[in-house]
């Protein structure tokens, strides 16, 4: 994984004391999707500008829902990698996460993560960032942060309370407004809660969170690491697809959030189309569904997860990114798989409701259909490929938002500015005044 993004000069590193910050959330490398790949980049980041850092997290299992080899489900584990200190607690994963199963599984790494953060107390953090999801593990990140009287950061990646409702995880009324009510109280407590997209932050707002309070940390992209290719992706000769067809490529978790079953529609569709290529990459729940709704097509082919120096070479097979999307999710979420695509300057098509931040990132230099509207799908993909000036023209606009808003560089330094002023304002009561 690539480094050295955020470098504080000498003369500021010998002005200001070396900070101790601890991360404490489920995922982690070496997971390559998700938030466990964007807290680790997190951390690396914040161990090159100069901080102390460490990690109380679990072992890797995601997206595959399967503990990494080399890595054991029911043992503490202590390692370091890239500067950083990571301590892996206990978790049960089931292998096939529905609602209860789900609960389960985030409870125990809440109730076995507990005596790893609070033998941090001896380390004295200056801030502790809990990642969101697992709501089930702030309450302990608030009360570290209370007795170890360090500056708390909840980051949210997903506002899981309401995902879960939305897709049918969980049901109830009075449940939903328990939980919902629970986790207001919750975020409410932090000096600072960062999530991903504006609109999470409006939503934040609705909450109860305090405007300066709340605090905009995008998931971010290494342009120098995702760029596009002059040649063709070895991807292509390995998958054996001819050189004139154009590939549409969906890579990234397939679970229930993701409506991945209108890509088999999408396919069965197109099927007369020998020009068309699907490539479905990833791994998830949903999986094994989807490859048996696609047994019959002869114009879709399935890769398990990639390893991260293959990503760039992956991204770039594609003619035409998809990015399926469930309607209900809506603003709940922000696909991080999104800040690939765009780097990698290749024509997007993203399925995505008016108003929603997904719509509004990628309607400016891509295609957006309705969510879950199989024909609005098929037709955008045939227009695509049959127009190869537009497909250049969106990628290289693609590529211009990826390069100029999303670089990891930008995102990071303003989050050691935030991290300077978090922990070098006096508190009345408050980090604000």
């Amino acid at each position: 994984m690539k480094r050295a993004l955020v470098q504080s000069s000498p003369a500021t590193a010998d002005r200001r004391p070396s900070r101790k910050v601890l991360i404490y959330g489920l995922n982690y490398a070496p997971e390559l999707t998700g938030i466990g790949k964007y807290s680790a980049e997190m951390a690396e980041s914040l161990a090159d500008a100069g901080y102390q850092v460490r990690v109380v997290c679990a072992p890797p299992y995601y997206p595959e829902w399967r503990i990494g080899a080399g890595h054991s489900a029911w043992r503490y584990r202590t390692e370091e990698l890239a500067a950083v200190r990571i301590q892996r607690a206990p978790v049960w994963v089931p292998s096939r996460p529905g609602g209860l199963k789900r609960l389960l599984h985030l409870a125990s790494f809440a109730i076995a993560s507990m005596p790893t953060v609070f033998a941090q107390l001896f380390w004295r953090p200056d801030i502790v960032i809990a990642v969101a999801p697992s709501l089930m593990n702030i309450p302990a990140a608030l009360m570290f942060g209370k007795l170890a009287r360090a500056r708390t950061w909840l980051h949210i990646q997903d506002y899981e309370v309401d995902a879960a409702f939305e897709l049918g995880l969980l049901k109830g009324k009075r449940l939903r407004k328990l939980a919902l009510g629970v986790e207001s109280w919750l975020m409410r407590r932090f000096d600072v809660v960062s999530t991903i997209s504006a609109k999470m932050i409006e939503h934040g707002r609705r909450k109860g969170v305090a405007t300066p309070r709340l605090f905009a940390l995008p998931n971010w992209v290494d342009v120098n690491i995702i760029f596009p290719l002059e040649r063709p992706s070895s991807y292509r000769a390995a998958l054996n697809i001819p050189k004139e067809s154009i590939v549409v490529l969906y890579s990234g978790n397939m679970g229930a959030k993701q409506g991945i079953e209108v890509l088999a529609q999408a396919a069965a569709a197109l099927a007369y189309r020998l020009d068309i290529h699907f490539v479905l990459c990833g791994d998830g729940p949903c999986k094994a569904s989807l490859v048996e709704q696609c047994a019959h097509l002869a114009n879709c082919t399935f890769l398990s997860l990639q390893p991260l120096e293959k990503l760039n070479d992956l991204l770039n097979v594609a003619d035409i990114h998809v990015l399926p999307q469930r309607a209900d999710a809506a603003d709940l979420v922000m696909p991080s798989k999104l800040t690939g695509m765009l780097a990698s300057g290749r024509a997007i098509i993203a399925m995505a409701r008016a108003g929603t931040e997904l719509f509004d990132v990628v309607s400016a230099r891509g295609v957006t259909v309705p969510p879950e509207d199989v024909e609005a799908l098929v037709v955008a993909i045939e227009k695509l490929a049959d127009d190869e000036g537009m497909r250049r023209r969106l990628g290289a606009a693609a590529r211009f938002y990826a390069e100029t808003e999303l670089s990891r560089r930008a995102v990071i330094e303003r989050l050691d500015g935030r991290f300077q002023v978090l922990c070098d304002r006096v508190r009345e009561g408050s980090v604000f005044t």
